[in-house]
């Protein structure tokens, strides 16, 4: 049984901030609150098995309390300058660097993550993040104020939303909470988050780390289970419901929402094709594919999962790509040479674990395929599968997993209708020295995000967001930042 304590003032002498695990509490008006309930389930390190941790599963109360904490602090708030509102998010951004340490230790417990990655790929793309709303702040735009009908003077107001109910996936907990909470807070809302039941700490640490530079009741964090997602984004107070996860958590959050009228921003699953054309550098290519397949053990909704190469080239690719994979393994948080840790749970072992027995006959495991038996944990063998069909299930639905399927296409027309031939539509990538080809694909694949001789990288400059059962609404950016405001027009009436 572990307990999660974090120092309220981080101005301590020496500089950090405390933790001392027993029983997780939530984090609601800017300080540690016990669950009004009784209901307390394991958490479980993917590194070893053993569980480290017992989080609270959220009551109706609890969820009731911090709505009614952020009420309160959004009348402050949204009263807050955009300088005001930057001076905050640039000093939070300071304190997470500060704080970086810590919030690696925290996170890869409770993921499995690599400490070097969470370091390199999440602290400091989060810090850069904030930093990005933190300028937005200041730069909201709107149409001129003018006379538009004779006698009137019309002007645009883009306001907060309002309070926010939040989810977060369990995949990047700490840089997902960002993007949350970030955009939230820069237009001059407030927030009730829910991390994923398996990743709690991380996201509990930051609010701590946060809490300082915002009211209290800005940044509230409740912990449960599936059930206290439910109760986050089914209330009636939040504006707007923000959820990173799957499809079917995405169409639940989408009718909560529209019971209660309210603006829904999802986030959901993925199956991103990657086009491998003859004339593309096939040493690039692999080097690049082979990273972007199996970064974070693949637990990524824009992983290089599905690759789509050419029929003239396919031997090629493959030895190139099969000689890369080979050189890929997993291992323990520390381990610096490892290109990825464990798989987040064991109900994600199971998953993954279950494709690979249904697949066809037709199906072949080129390599990997199996758990890594050396660590105690959640590990898997980076593998690659070849020989399936385009409908099959491997094909269609998202492993989340270090699993790549390689596919093969005749032309331009056979390319394009099997890449397009999934309900996702979050992110895709083209690889080919053909510019002309390259502009037709970015036009014609129907994906938030076409890559052209990369996969993967993320700025916060730029929208991150899908179509079909990816969901909808845009994380980064100004659109991003956008999603959490809304538009007033006042019309003034004048005598000349």
């Amino acid at each position: 049984m572990t307990d999660l304590h974090i120092g309220e003032n981080l101005g301590q002498a020496n500089g950090s901030v405390q933790m001392h695990v027993k029983q997780l509490k939530h984090f609601i008006n800017g300080e540690f609150i016990q669950t009004t309930g009784i209901e307390f389930f394991d958490l479980i390190s993917p590194v070893n098995g053993q569980i480290y941790a017992q989080s609270p599963n959220a009551t109706q109360q609890d969820v009731d309390y911090a709505y009614d904490c952020a009420k309160a602090a959004f009348k402050v708030w949204r009263r807050s300058t955009p300088s005001m509102r930057q001076k905050a998010l640039l000093a939070f951004a300071d304190a997470l660097e500060t704080h970086a340490d810590q919030l690696v230790e925290v996170q890869s417990l409770e993921t499995g993550q690599l400490k070097h990655m969470i370091a390199a790929e999440e602290i400091k793309t989060s810090a850069d993040h904030i930093r990005f709303f933190a300028g937005a702040a200041r730069c909201l735009e709107g149409k001129s104020t003018g006379e538009y009908l004779e006698g009137f003077t019309s002007s645009i107001r883009r306001e907060p939303i309002g309070v926010v109910g939040q989810v977060a996936p369990w995949n990047y907990p700490l840089m997902m909470a960002v993007w949350k909470i970030a955009p939230a807070l820069a237009a001059g809302n407030t927030v009730v988050l829910k991390p994923s039941d398996t990743t709690p700490n991380s996201t509990l640490l930051l609010a701590a780390i946060a809490a300082p530079f915002f009211p209290k009741g800005a940044i509230n964090v409740i912990l449960g289970l599936a059930d206290a997602g439910s109760k986050v984004v089914s209330h009636p107070v939040p504006a707007i419901v923000s959820i990173t996860g799957s499809v079917r958590a995405g169409l639940q959050v989408a009718a909560s929402a529209a019971s209660n009228l309210a603006k829904a921003h999802l986030e959901l699953g993925g199956k991103a094709p990657v086009l491998v054309f003859e004339d593309a550098d096939l040493e690039k290519a692999t080097d690049a594919i082979s990273v972007a397949g199996f970064f974070n053990a693949g637990q990524d909704c824009t992983a290089a999962a599905r690759v789509l190469v050419q029929e003239s080239i396919y031997e090629a690719f493959m030895e190139k790509m099969l000689e890369k994979t080979k050189k890929i393994h997993c291992g323990l948080p520390d381990d610096e040479t490892a290109l990825y840790g464990a798989l987040n749970n064991q109900r994600q072992l199971v998953h993954i674990q279950g494709f690979l027995d249904r697949l066809p006959a037709h199906a072949k495991i080129v390599t990997g395929g199996k758990q890594v038996t050396q660590y105690a944990g959640y590990y898997f063998e980076p593998t690659i599968i070849c020989g399936l069909e385009q409908h099959d299930e491997a094909i269609q639905n998202e492993i989340f997993g270090p699993i790549v399927t390689i596919q093969t296409f005749k032309d331009e027309d056979d390319a394009l209708d099997k890449a397009n031939d999934v309900e996702f539509g979050l992110a895709s990538s083209v690889w080919t020295n053909d510019h002309s080809r390259s502009m037709r694909f970015s036009r014609d694949l129907d994906f938030g995000t076409v890559w052209v001789n990369a996969h993967i990288p993320l700025t916060a400059e730029m929208p991150h967001g899908g179509f079909k059962k990816s969901g909808y609404g845009k994380d980064l950016s100004n659109y991003g930042f956008e999603e959490y405001t809304r538009v007033k027009h006042v019309m003034s009436a004048y005598e000349d």
